[in-house]
């Protein structure tokens, strides 16, 4: 009698469902498509570094590009290819982890200089049997400076049979003087629908049955990572018996039931925190992780704010029933103000229930904080409430969600103070009312300035002299607008006149203003060119006035010293004698016309 033989020994998904091709790996079409061009048109590199979070296929991607270089095809006589034959025997010796040619090594164990020059010394060697001795560096960025030293020579003049693949997931520890020498590619995290269509495909090939929203959680949970996600899909399917439900994987995870989620974020926003601690503590006792809640409060929060900025989000394809109804119902009645307040205490809950002795503890004080702020007044509001002489602060309503002292609620008014109000011995709360603060009344701005000659005066009145002469005499506008003015500078203004005037504009009017210099398109004479030249027209349109020309042929010699419109001359005082005094008659060289 025979013995049987031995059951083949498991191998985890993770490793049987490896991608030996580029056309198995999946979301990294990019660099899939830049390699397999390389290939074809013989312009390889002969350093790559790969990089991307856990499990995204840095080392797939490596041992892919080694069997690429050095398959020979069935018939031995194949060169470097996009697609692998897997038959031949560097393909086969890859894939085994047995080709002499191909070195791989783990730097986070081997950082040492030591090390790497254990690596250099076989560079000077040809291949074996291979066409390409290929090296793979994996989690390289662990390498010390001195083993980095002495790699970069060999990195800066390889001999043509050596090929280098860095694989790391801190590309910022990777020296610069390294990631020049490399052509850099970065892997993405795999969308979460593409992870779910892949497991799928694998549940099938593995006779098991997982209902879509289980697949959809572990696809959620594997945040990107291939690998990650194959080995919780082992784990549900062992879990489950090759009967996966969505239930089993929520438990096997930790999660907390979606519309639970929502219960709970809503009961919170409504400031009802009895019912919100128990449905916290029902989903502990159901086996939820406390920071798992909290993060998953945290996805709701966030999820509710996307569809309040952009509600064509709910239209997403692998959105669910509940995220697309409920969640549309509660961005309506939420603002963003509230929303983005409960991301930032989440945030600090989390940490806290992180670091806490006990997680479900501190997890319900962040929901308790949560539920006390809910109905607070926003900043703008609050301010306006303070003008207005009162400020209404909101407490929490009790399981009835009534605002009295007997349901354990209540609300707190206090009238221009700052006191905290102290509960009453019911439970109830006492109003404190104290003087109202008196508020300074707001500083008068002056009005905004609708031209460059006011913007001018406003310079004079705000007693800068010094700036006012600069804007007059050394400045070309070429355009205006209120909030916005763009001038040419001439060569004696000074080269910090333009902020300076655009800061102390912005302080005067409450109005951000910028200033521009402009070289190239046509500008005005200066405002002191622009007075002159008014000045000159006003003395020719004088001169040329037929009362002036009567006066300075009766008086020769005479020149016209000022211009004046009659409503701004001085009124001359009489004298006793109507018109005369010791020096005799006044003379009136610019009559009035109805003096005439």
């Amino acid at each position: 009698m025979t013995d049987s033989p031995a059951p083949a020994p498991y191998r985890v998904l993770a490793r049987k469902y490896r991608p030996t091709d580029f056309a198995g790996l999946i979301g990294q079409e990019a660099m899939v498509r830049t390699l397999s061009n390389a290939i074809r048109g013989g312009r390889l590199a002969h350093a790559f570094v790969l990089t991307g979070v856990r499990g995204v296929g840095k080392t797939t991607t490596a041992r892919i590009i080694a069997r690429a270089l050095n398959c020979i095809g069935p018939d031995g006589k194949g060169g470097p290819t996009i697609e692998p034959c897997g038959v031949c025997e560097h393909c086969r010796a890859i894939a085994e982890d047995r080709h002499v040619d191909i070195l791989e090594m783990d730097a986070a164990s081997r950082t040492g200089i030591d090390d790497i020059r254990e690596l250099t010394n076989q560079v000077r060697y040809r291949p074996t049997s291979a066409r390409y001795k290929v090296f793979i560096l994996d989690e390289v960025h662990m390498l010390s400076e001195k083993a980095w030293n002495a790699l970069l020579k060999t990195l800066e003049e390889p001999p043509e049979h050596m090929k280098f693949v860095f694989c790391t997931t801190e590309i910022r520890k990777v020296p610069v003087t390294v990631l020049s020498r490399c052509q850099r590619f970065d892997l993405r995290r795999v969308e979460m629908d593409v992870l779910s269509r892949h497991f799928a495909a694998i549940a099938a090939k593995e006779e098991a049955e997982i209902e879509p929203g289980a697949l959809a959680m572990i696809a959620r949970a594997a945040d990107g990572s291939v690998r990650d996600g194959l080995s919780l899909l082992d784990q549900a399917i062992s879990h489950g018996g090759r009967q996966v439900s969505e239930a089993q994987v929520r438990d096997m995870l930790g999660l907390a039931d979606r519309a639970r989620v929502f219960d709970l974020l809503d009961a919170v926003f409504k400031g009802e925190i009895a019912p919100a601690l128990d449905l916290i503590d029902q989903q502990y006792a159901a086996g939820a992780d406390p920071v798992v809640v909290i993060q998953d409060m945290l996805e709701l929060v966030h999820w509710l704010t996307r569809l309040k900025v952009s509600p064509t989000a709910a239209d997403t394809a692998g959105v669910s029933e509940t995220e697309r109804v409920r969640g549309a119902e509660m961005a309506a009645k939420l603002s963003l103000a509230a929303l983005t307040r409960a991301w930032q205490m989440l945030l600090k809950g989390l940490a806290e229930t992180r670091s806490a002795p006990s997680p479900i503890q501190a997890a319900e004080m962040a929901v308790v904080r949560l539920g006390f702020a809910a109905e607070l007044p926003s900043p703008a509001e609050l301010v306006e409430q303070l003008r207005s002489g009162a400020v209404t602060l909101p407490g929490p309503r009790g399981p009835s969600g009534g605002g009295g002292a007997s349901s354990g609620g209540g609300r707190v008014e206090a009238i221009g103070s700052h006191i905290p109000a102290p509960s009453g011995p019911g439970g109830g709360a006492v109003a404190l009312r104290a003087e109202p603060i008196p508020l300074e009344p707001p500083v008068a701005l002056p009005p905004m300035p609708t031209s460059f000659a006011e913007v001018v005066a406003l310079f004079s009145e705000r007693r800068e002299g010094v700036l006012a002469v600069s804007l007059r005499t050394q400045v070309n506008p070429v355009s205006f607008a209120p909030g916005r003015i763009e001038w040419r500078q001439q060569s004696k203004a000074p080269s910090d006149l333009a902020p300076k005037v655009a800061r102390l504009l912005s302080d005067w009017t409450g109005r951000r203003w910028t200033v521009t210099l402009n070289a190239t398109d046509p500008a005005e004479p200066t405002l002191a060119e622009q007075e002159a030249g008014a000045e000159l027209r006003r003395r020719e349109d004088a001169a040329n006035h037929p009362l002036v020309k009567a006066v300075m042929t009766a008086f020769p010699g005479a020149t016209i010293e000022a211009v004046r419109d009659l409503d701004e001359a001085p009124v001359p005082e009489a004298a006793p004698d109507e018109g005369e005094n010791e020096a005799g008659p006044d003379i009136e060289l610019f009559p009035g016309e109805e003096d005439l």
